[in-house]
């Protein structure tokens, strides 16, 4: 099994500017609301929670949200898009030794980890009780995922298959991939993140190997 990477710092030629009183109250101020929405969301559910209740919780005004937000699936949204960007920065640094071979997953045993960390927070997102606006969000970050992890090295094929072929087998995966977060969720984390991580990966490499992964064009 593949060690888990963590990604670099991107090195720079100069100091970093340090973030100015409004960089950092603007960072307050979503943290204050990602915060709001995650407590609300557990009390009640993300369909029933409100703008007015988000606002009021982060102690925000309706304005100053609406700088930020357009609504409070755009909140949700923006959320998941951090965590992707995480596991995206793993994935970038898997490309040097795949050429030729098939996808690795290296992002997935730090989703399984970050799982396994906010175990609360991810049941209301591939658990039993997620809503259907929660999972498709966090289906579309899963398929985001797969999608770029197959289009890396896919392994060599003679013949490239059609597009909706490939999609099909972006969809096989990624819905597996949810299928299995949802089932370890509910099954209380009994597997160990290494044990579920490698079970993710013996059902998913065959797969996208015989999908034999093309970029279409």
């Amino acid at each position: 099994m593949m060690k888990r990477q963590r990604a670099a710092a991107p090195a720079t030629g100069s100091k970093a500017r340090p973030p100015s009183p409004e960089d950092r109250r603007v960072r307050r101020t979503k943290q204050a609301l990602s915060d709001a929405l995650l407590v609300l969301m557990r009390q009640k559910g993300f369909e029933a929670v409100t703008v007015e209740e988000l606002i009021t919780r982060a102690d925000v005004g309706r304005s100053t949200f609406y700088t930020h937000y357009a609504d409070k699936e755009d909140l949700l949204q923006q959320g998941l898009d951090r965590l992707r960007q995480g596991l995206e920065a793993l994935q970038r640094q898997g490309r040097r030794d795949m050429s030729g071979q098939p996808p690795r997953f290296a992002f997935s045993h730090e989703l399984f980890a970050h799982v396994h960390a906010h175990a609360d927070v991810f049941r209301l997102m591939a658990g039993k009780r997620s809503g259907a606006i929660v999972q498709r969000h966090f289906q579309r970050m899963l398929h985001d995922l797969v999608r770029a992890e197959m289009r890396l090295s896919p392994a060599a094929a003679p013949a490239r298959p059609a597009s909706s072929e490939a999609e099909a087998a972006v969809g096989f995966v990624a819905g597996g991939l949810y299928g299995l977060l949802a089932w370890w969720i509910d099954d209380r984390l009994r597997l160990s993140i290494d044990q579920v991580d490698e079970l993710f990966r013996r059902l998913a490499v065959p797969a996208a190997r015989a999908a034999a992964y093309r970029s279409p064009g």
